[in-house]
C-alpha cells in the first residue's frame, strides 16, 4: 500500500500548484490525473496579478508572464462596427508588481507548473482514477484504478493523511463526499475554439461583439494570428443537432461582425455555462479546491485564478497541521474563508453574465449601445480604473471576517492583502517572496516588538518611513504579523507583539 501526506486528485493548474507549494514546504504528495496524456488545448487563459503575486513566492512569476502576452485594450464592436476601444495596458500601475491583465493559454500554463514541479521529485500518475475512499482517525484509504487496465485488476491501494479533490466540476471527490453541488446552469449554448486567422481583430488585443442575436468574445495569444474566440450560439439560426454543431456553422457570423477570417481552427468545442457551488468545501480528511467545489460563468476569467487561490490557502494550513504546529480546527478556517468568497464570485459573475448575454431588448441596447459609449469615458479616471482592475485581479479579496483576522490600523486590517509600497528602491513585497510567518512594520520597530521576533525565530522586516506607506493605508510604528499565504493576520497600531501572543494562543498556532 502506497502512502504520503496529502493525496491531490487532479492535475490542473489547481492541482499543480497544491502539489508545488506543499512540496516546497516539507510535505509529501501525490497527485493523480485520469488522463493519460497532459493537454494541448487553450481553456481558462487568464493569469490575473494576484495570482501572480503569489507565484512569486515559488519564483514562477516571470516564467509566466514570458510564455504569455499582455492584453493592452479591448476593443467594442456592434453589428459589425468598431464602437470603441477601451485601452488597458498598465491599468493597475501603482497597485500591483503586475498591474496588467496576462493571458496564457492553459496547456502552457500547466507545461510550465509541471515542469517545475518535476523538478522538485515529483511527477504526476497518470491514468488513475478515483474510485472511492474510506476515512480512518488518522488517515483516509482510497481505491484507485489504472484506467489502462479494467476490473479489479487495475485498482491499487493508497492511504493519506489528506485527501484533496482538484478533480473539476464532475469531482469523484465531492461525490465519494456525498456533498451537494447546487446552482443551475444556463439556457444559452456556448462554443469555444482556438484560431489562426487574419483581420482587424487580429491585432494582439482583446475584441468583444455585442449584437441583436450574438456574443463574441476573442483573446488574442500574440500579435501575429493565433488566438481564442468564444461566444454564444443562436441557436434558432442552425438547422442541426447540437452534437452536430462546427466551426464552419459560426464562421459567417464571425467573418460579419467581427470581420474576422478564420485560416485554421486548432480546437473546436461546445458547451452549457453552470453556476455551482458545494455545499461544504471540507468532509473530514476530505477537502474540494476549485471546480470541484464551485464553477461559474467564464466572465473576468476568474475561475482557475479562484481555484489556484483555494489551493494556496490550503497549503499553508495542512502544512502546519502535519508539522504539528496547529491543531485540526485551523483546517476548518479554509472552508470559511475561500466558499466566502467564491459565494460572492458565483452571484456576481451570473449578474454579469446576464447582463451581457441576456436577451431583452434593454440588456441588448445597454450592451450594444451604453457600453461602448460610457466605457472610454469611465476608464479615464484613475479611481474608477483602479476600482475596476482590483476586482478583476483578486487584489481586492480579503478574509477580514475569519477567525484568523484581526485588529486594524489605517485602513489596513486583519485579513486584507497586505499593500505593495515600492519606496525607492525598497519593495516591501520582496519577503513575500518567502512562505513563512513573517512581521512588518513600517517606521522605527520597538525594542520589544524585536525581541519578540527574535525568541520566535519570526523574520522581522522594518521599512524606512515614506509617504507612500500613507498614502497605501499603512501607519508608522504599527506591527503586521503577515501570513504564509500574504494576508494580514493581526494589524496592531501600538506596534507592540501583546496582540501576536494572544493571536497565536486563541488559534492555538505555533509560528516558528
Amino acid at each position: 500500500m502506497d502512502g504520503t501526506d496529502v493525496l491531490i486528485v487532479g492535475a490542473g493548474p489547481t492541482g499543480l500548484v497544491l502539489a508545488l507549494w506543499l512540496t516546497h514546504q516539507g510535505v509529501t504528495v501525490r497527485i493523480i490525473d485520469k488522463t493519460e496524456t497532459k493537454a494541448s488545448t487553450s481553456r481558462a487563459l487568464v493569469v490575473h496579478a494576484r495570482t501572480l503575486e503569489l507565484y512569486r513566492q515559488l519564483d514562477l512569476a516571470e516564467e509566466i508572464i514570458a510564455h504569455g502576452h499582455k492584453m493592452r485594450a479591448t476593443n467594442l464592436w456592434s453589428e459589425g462596427s468598431l464602437r470603441a476601444r477601451v485601452p488597458f495596458g498598465d491599468i493597475g500601475t501603482g497597485l500591483t508588481p503586475y498591474p496588467f491583465i496576462h493571458v496564457i493559454s492553459q496547456d502552457t500554463h500547466e507545461h510550465v507548473l509541471e515542469k517545475r514541479l518535476n523538478s522538485m521529485g515529483v511527477y504526476v500518475d497518470r491514468n488513475r482514477e478515483l474510485v472511492d475512499f474510506t476515512e480512518h482517525d488518522t488517515h483516509i484509504t482510497a481505491r484507485l484504478q489504472d484506467t489502462r487496465v479494467a476490473g479489479e485488476d487495475g485498482i491499487r491501494t493508497c492511504q493519506a493523511k489528506f485527501i484533496v479533490g482538484c478533480d473539476g466540476a464532475h469531482s469523484a471527490v465531492r461525490h465519494c463526499c456525498g456533498i451537494e453541488f447546487e446552482g443551475d446552469t444556463y439556457s444559452q449554448l456556448f462554443f469555444v475554439a482556438d484560431i489562426e486567422g487574419s483581420g482587424p481583430t487580429i491585432n494582439g488585443q482583446a475584441h468583444v461583439s455585442f449584437n441583436s442575436a450574438d456574443f463574441f468574445l476573442l483573446f488574442a495569444f500574440d500579435d501575429v494570428s493565433r488566438a481564442r474566440v468564444t461566444g454564444a450560439i443562436d441557436e434558432s439560426s442552425i438547422a442541426k443537432d447540437i452534437s452536430e454543431i462546427t466551426f464552419e456553422d459560426i464562421a459567417p457570423a464571425l467573418a460579419k461582425t467581427m470581420r474576422l477570417q478564420v485560416e485554421k481552427v486548432n480546437w473546436f468545442t461546445t458547451y452549457r455555462v453552470h453556476h455551482r457551488l458545494a455545499q461544504s468545501f471540507r468532509k473530514g480528511r476530505a477537502f474540494l479546491v476549485g471546480d470541484a467545489g464551485h464553477i461559474h460563468s467564464p466572465v473576468g476569467g476568474q475561475g482557475m485564478n479562484t481555484g489556484i487561490g483555494d489551493a494556496i490557502n490550503i497549503s499553508w494550513k495542512l502544512t502546519s497541521v502535519l508539522h504539528g504546529k496547529a491543531d485540526d480546527a485551523l483546517l476548518n478556517s479554509y472552508e470559511a474563508e475561500r466558499r466566502a468568497f467564491a459565494s460572492t464570485l458565483v452571484r456576481t459573475t451570473d449578474w454579469a453574465f446576464n447582463s451581457i448575454v441576456g436577451n431583452g431588448y434593454l440588456v441588448r441596447f445597454f450592451r450594444s449601445w451604453i457600453i461602448p459609449s460610457v466605457a472610454p469615458f469611465m476608464i479615464q479616471f484613475e479611481r474608477l480604473r483602479h476600482r475596476v482592475f482590483r476586482g478583476i485581479s483578486q487584489t481586492l479579496v480579503n478574509y477580514r471576517g475569519s477567525v484568523l483576522s484581526a485588529g486594524s490600523t489605517g485602513y489596513v486590517q486583519g485579513g486584507d492583502r497586505l499593500p505593495w509600497v515600492p519606496a525607492g528602491e525598497v519593495d516591501n513585497f520582496e519577503s513575500l517572496r518567502d512562505i513563512t510567518w513573517q512581521v512588518h512594520v513600517y517606521g522605527d520597530v520597538s525594542w520589544k516588538l524585536s525581541q519578540w521576533c527574535q525568541s520566535k525565530g519570526i523574520p522581522l522586516h522594518v521599512f524606512p518611513w515614506n509617504e507612500k506607506h500613507q498614502t497605501a493605508g499603512l501607519v508608522e510604528k504599527a506591527a503586521y504579523l503577515v501570513r504564509p499565504d500574504t494576508y494580514v493576520a493581526v494589524a496592531e497600531e501600538s506596534g507592540l507583539p501583546d496582540r501576536f501572543d494572544e493571536y497565536l494562543k486563541e488559534n492555538n498556532l505555533q509560528i516558528c
